[in-house]
């Protein structure tokens, strides 16, 4: 019985495919042709604008025609700049006055504070220094590599015929309305 409905059920399933077959032709070469690529790709230009950017910081986004990230790019690096060379002047004035303190002088600026919230302040500035040099170089590296990767997108061919959608659309089922995207491409 079971073989029954399983060679009934394997029959109906294929019996309604449709079968299309190749029809040969000699004297026709089709060639697929690629329409999502450029032809004028350049692959070094990834590489020059991380060079670019490496050498200055913003000279890979004006290489890429990004200028509105020339002062993003700046600013960030500037701002944890600023931090790097305020907790750097800190620290310096705090280990002074440690220094200071511990040859016996007493006429400094910090005369109110004691041994060890000189070293708690040395302590806090050192971490807030190396913490604004991490913070620059990782700038420095986001700032390459954003030049790196806007280059090789650049490359992509999007025109109209390619187009990304959100859909609202109702479930039969549940007759609720679901959200989801569609990825259309036109030939």
């Amino acid at each position: 019985m079971h073989k029954i409905i399983f060679i009934s059920l394997f029959l109906f399933t294929t019996g309604n495919a449709t079968v299309f077959a190749q029809s040969k032709t000699k004297d026709a070469v089709l060639i697929a042709k690629d329409t999502l690529k450029s032809n004028d790709i350049d692959p070094l230009t990834p590489a020059k604008a991380a060079f670019y950017s490496a050498i200055l910081p913003g000279l890979g986004q004006a290489y890429n025609k990004k200028y509105w990230k020339i002062p993003l790019v700046y600013g960030a690096m500037g701002t944890s700049l600023y931090f790097y060379i305020d907790s750097n002047k800190k620290y310096h004035q705090y280990r002074d006055a440690y220094k200071r303190r511990l040859e016996g002088y007493t006429d400094d600026n910090y005369a109110y504070l004691d041994k060890t919230r000189l070293i708690a302040g040395q302590k806090f500035y050192q971490r807030n220094r190396d913490l604004s040099a991490l913070i620059t170089l990782g700038f420095y590296v986001l700032n390459i590599v954003d030049a790196n990767v806007d280059a090789a997108l650049l490359q992509f061919n999007v025109d109209e015929n390619l187009s990304l959608r959100p859909v609202l659309y109702p479930n039969d089922v549940t007759l609720r309305t679901n959200v989801g995207l569609t990825i259309n491409y036109n030939f």
